[in-house]
Order: structure tokens, then C-alpha cells, then sequence
């Protein structure tokens, strides 16, 4: 795939416009947006959108790239003094932001196989922090909790309550009470 740096002037405009349709319909219908009509609104073929986009998954990296950023940005601070509660508090934070973005959880549970290296980015990010929170943490989490686990944990209760951020929110506290030492 061209890096977003190498293409034309027309070849990124036609990606910003389906970065941008698909931001809007993705906040509106959630991962299974429709392809099709993502091009439709960006005004592009379909080949179009797949040649910048080779899949579904290539074009939600993108579409959660900015907010999951910044979500990791938070994370990246110096710790704290109790690093087991900022580990608890990122955890929510990715929580609630998956629970009310359509289709995040399950584009962080996908993966980033298949994708090429400009493309990887809000799964990688995830992870990144998430494994530098949790050998932080080592010492007021469970010994036999991992990264993934927590990865899949915020993921799942994200998934199960879509659009009902503050049930998101209840449940990984209480579901975080049992990793505890």
C-alpha cells in the first residue's frame, strides 16, 4: 500500500473524503458501516476506497486513530504514587471510550495482522500502554493477569454495553475488583 505521504494531491483528497464519510457513518452505524456507501458519500468508486482502505478493518484503524491517541497520550504521563489505581483509571477510560465509539472494541480485539505499518495504529497504541500500565501495576494486580487479559476484559464489557457508557463503567470496577492482590 502507498504511504499517505507518497500519494497525489487527488489521491489524498479522495482519502481524506472517505477518512471523513466513513468518520460520520462509522459514529452513525458503527463498524459495519456499509462500504458502499461509504464511497458513495465520499463521491469515490468502490476499487477507490479499496485501494487506500484493503480492509474494513485498515479503514476503522483510521477512523479511531485521533481519539485513541490521545487516550494513550493520557496514559503516557509520568506515574504516579499508585500506579495499580492509574491502571484501574486508564482501563475505565478505554472502557467508556470504546463502550461509546461503534465498533472500536471489536476493531481492537481484530488485531493488527494483515495491516501495513502506517496503518497499525490504535490496536499497537492500545497494547503499547497497556503493557507499560500493567508492569507498573505489577505489584497490585493479580500475577496471572495479563495485558491481553485486560485488553479483552475492557473489550468485552465495551462490546456487551454499546451506547451505555456508565454500565461500562460499573462493570469493569467491579470486574477489576477480582485482579486484586
Amino acid at each position: 500500500m502507498e504511504s499517505v505521504k507518497a500519494l497525489r494531491a487527488d489521491g489524498r483528497r479522495n482519502r481524506e473524503r472517505i477518512v471523513a464519510a466513513a468518520m460520520e457513518l462509522v459514529a452513525r452505524d458503527g463498524a459495519q458501516a456499509s462500504l458502499e456507501e461509504i464511497a458513495r458519500k465520499a463521491e469515490v468508486g468502490s476499487a477507490t476506497l479499496h485501494r487506500h482502505f484493503p480492509s474494513r478493518r485498515a479503514l476503522l484503524e483510521v477512523v479511531f486513530r485521533d481519539g485513541v491517541a490521545q487516550l494513550c497520550a493520557r496514559a503516557a504521563k509520568k506515574p504516579g504514587k499508585n500506579p495499580g489505581a492509574e491502571l484501574a483509571a486508564w482501563l475505565e477510560e478505554l472502557t467508556v471510550y470504546t463502550a461509546t465509539h461503534r465498533g472500536l472494541a471489536a476493531a481492537l480485539l481484530a488485531g493488527p495482522d494483515g495491516l501495513a505499518p502506517e496503518e497499525i495504529c490504535c490496536t499497537a497504541m492500545v497494547r503499547e500502554v497497556l503493557d507499560v500500565l500493567v508492569k507498573r501495576a505489577a505489584a497490585a494486580v493479580h500475577t496471572s493477569a495479563t495485558t491481553d487479559d485486560l485488553m479483552l476484559l475492557a473489550n468485552a464489557i465495551a462490546v456487551a454495553n454499546e451506547n451505555d457508557p456508565a454500565t461500562a463503567r460499573r462493570l469493569l470496577r467491579l470486574a477489576l475488583t477480582g485482579i486484586r492482590r
